[in-house]
């Protein structure tokens, strides 16, 4: 491959894969009228999940009919992917070396991803495969820091990004305007995750990327700050089923002709 991963990505994705399974959140049901609606996606299309993970993005994708090839570097994700999703094409690749021919896809969505790679040459190779006028799709599920207690997790966890790329920075909107696509189009939808607090809040916390590639001491300090936290909260204290808020951010660009 042409790139290579980020170090944070490489180590954490490594491990952390059953951890990522379990504790990220779903996507809105609004999010299904956008892959049709906005990006175009039905039965007659092709559309590559870029940077696919395990597949927590894949099932909506599917669910819209279209032709899904799944591309992602990390072999251990792509191994959860397949055995979740034998239907699709899941293929090992990056950004910047998509193993696909030129203007063969209709749609290229990254869910959860496009901060990992961010760049002008990404977005040249992602024109590079899209069919003229085709469409970008990128999508984030971010926690809602208007509740109380989330910027009080998200404090616990930014303190340890290091050189992480991230949503939160803004860094990937730098690549922005690019010659081969249209302005970014933006849209929002909110949204809960519901569960056991070892699901919605810690493992969740340890699959992100920079946290699964701690060692296990410094890990196991992460799991005792977020236990201080909740022993705090009243909304979380002795909880057994909480509901974490989420935004749901969609951007799409299209291709010029």
């Amino acid at each position: 491959m042409k790139d290579h991963i980020h170090h944070s990505a490489a180590a954490g994705y490594k491990t952390g894969a059953d951890t990522y399974v379990r504790g990220r959140p779903d996507y809105p049901p609004q999010v299904a009228d956008w892959l049709t609606g906005v990006l175009g996606l039905n039965k007659d299309t092709a559309v590559i999940d870029l940077g696919a993970g395990t597949g927590k993005f894949t099932a909506r994708l599917v669910a819209t009919g279209a032709q899904v090839i799944a591309v992602e570097p990390v072999a251990q994700m792509l191994e959860k992917l397949s055995q979740a999703f034998p239907q699709v094409l899941a293929v090992n690749g990056t950004a910047t070396d998509l193993p696909l021919p030129d203007a063969s896809v209709d749609v290229v969505v990254c869910a959860q991803a496009f901060h990992w790679f961010a760049s002008a040459q990404a977005l040249d190779e992602i024109a590079r495969v899209l069919k003229p006028c085709g469409r970008l799709g990128l999508v984030w599920n971010l926690r809602d820091t208007r509740v109380g207690w989330v910027p009080k997790l998200d404090a616990i966890v930014n303190a340890l990004q290091g050189d992480t790329p991230r949503y939160y920075t803004g860094a990937w909107r730098q690549v922005f305007p690019h010659p081969a696509f249209g302005p970014l189009q933006g849209q929002r939808f909110s949204h809960g995750h519901t569960g056991s607090p070892e699901d919605v809040i810690f493992n969740r916390v340890r699959s992100t990327s920079f946290i699964a590639a701690l060692p296990e001491a410094e890990r196991a300090k992460v799991d005792e700050q977020i236990r201080a936290m909740i022993a705090d909260e009243p909304e979380l204290r002795g909880r057994e089923v909480i509901t974490v808020p989420y935004e749901t951010a969609a951007f799409m660009a299209v291709k010029g002709s």
